[in-house]
């Protein structure tokens, strides 16, 4: 059995159980929330979130990136969301890479270097106030007064707020 298999076994034996309203794309708290795609950050547990309350965005890292601001913006001016939590956590896989290192590594095993950020980090306080910065600073996010960065430690649990 693969693991979609899997996936999509659980899926059957869950059922219509998860609560929450799916009427309208628009979430209900107004907020999106930025994070790493990191499985060991359960966004609607942390948060208690429900399902249609919150944008949820996830890329590596949770850096902000174009595609980021690209939906955010859509978030914002399309379906109503007027704050935004950034959300990175302790001991991220960017923090074990360089942006050159891995690069490198790319185009000798495919013969192309990515034109894309890879957005690596030695500190996570600091990837977190640049992608702030990032966001107060796009002008295609009209709504930038309740930008919040923390850090998600992994392994208690608790969110730090940076300033």
């Amino acid at each position: 059995m693969t693991a979609i298999d899997e996936l999509l076994r659980r899926n059957d034996e869950l059922g219509n159980v998860v609560p929450g309203d799916r009427s309208t794309p628009k979430p209900s708290l107004r907020v999106a929330i930025l994070t790493c795609m990191d499985s060991r950050i359960r966004v609607f547990e942390i948060f208690g979130l429900k399902q249609g309350e919150a944008h949820v965005l996830r890329n590596a890292g949770g850096v902000v990136t174009d595609d980021m601001i690209r939906s955010l913006a859509l978030s914002q001016r399309k379906l109503g969301t007027r704050e935004v939590l950034l959300v990175h956590h302790t001991n991220c896989g960017l923090e074990l890479v360089t942006e050159d290192g891995f690069k490198d590594e790319l185009e000798q095993e495919s013969g192309m270097r990515p034109t894309w950020a890879v957005e690596a980090f030695k500190e996570v306080k600091d990837s977190v106030r640049g992608s702030m910065n990032r966001l107060r600073h796009s002008a295609f996010l009209p709504y930038k007064e309740q930008v919040r960065g923390f850090v998600y430690d992994v392994r208690s649990g608790v969110l730090t707020e940076v300033v």
